[in-house]
């Protein structure tokens, strides 16, 4: 992340260890640090999913909760001495999806958002379009507004990382 101007995608499936990684980039960064938290904590599942993130990264961040509103999050928290880590990009489509938001519409002002930050910006997602098609038409909706996210957010990314079993492979950069 030293050499990256540009926003770094990091993907990958659930529990690759694309979060330890993103927060470890960031740390070596030896900027200020924000993290943006997508998810929302509907039951003590999440809750304590949540809490174990928060425990893993320790102190000196700042955290911003905020399931909606990334683009305004963004442009108020990026700056070129902090580096800001949003985690994740699935769950926010998720977010968007079930309050009924246009998401090709918050995509683009996602992606023209961070062509225009003045600092670094890592962004986790999970890479859903690996298996098989979904049965439902919302799941097959999420796949396919997710896979269309990642692929504009890797084209104007200066680095794009997969991570396997805690493995990253930089596919960009």
């Amino acid at each position: 992340m030293n050499t990256a101007r540009g926003p770094v995608l990091i993907l990958g499936g659930a529990r690759s260890g694309k979060s330890a990684f993103a927060e470890e980039l960031v740390d070596r960064s030896g900027l200020s640090r924000t993290y943006v938290a997508t998810g929302r904590a509907f039951d003590a599942e999440m809750e304590d999913r949540i809490g174990r993130h928060q425990v893993r990264r320790g102190d000196g961040w700042t955290t911003i909760e905020e399931p909606l509103r990334l683009v305004d999050v963004l442009r108020t928290s990026v700056s070129p001495d902090t580096a800001v880590l949003v985690d994740c990009l699935t769950l926010w489509v998720t977010n968007l999806m079930m309050d009924g938001l246009a998401i090709e519409k918050e995509s683009a002002a996602l992606a023209d958002c961070l062509r225009a930050c003045s600092g670094p910006v890592v962004l986790v997602s999970n890479e859903v379009g690996m298996g098989i098609v979904p049965e439902n038409r919302m799941a097959r909706e999420f796949r396919d507004h997710a896979g269309r996210l990642h692929q504009q957010i890797a084209r104007i990314a200066d680095e794009v990382w997969f991570i396997a079993a805690g493995l990253p492979l930089k596919m960009k950069g």
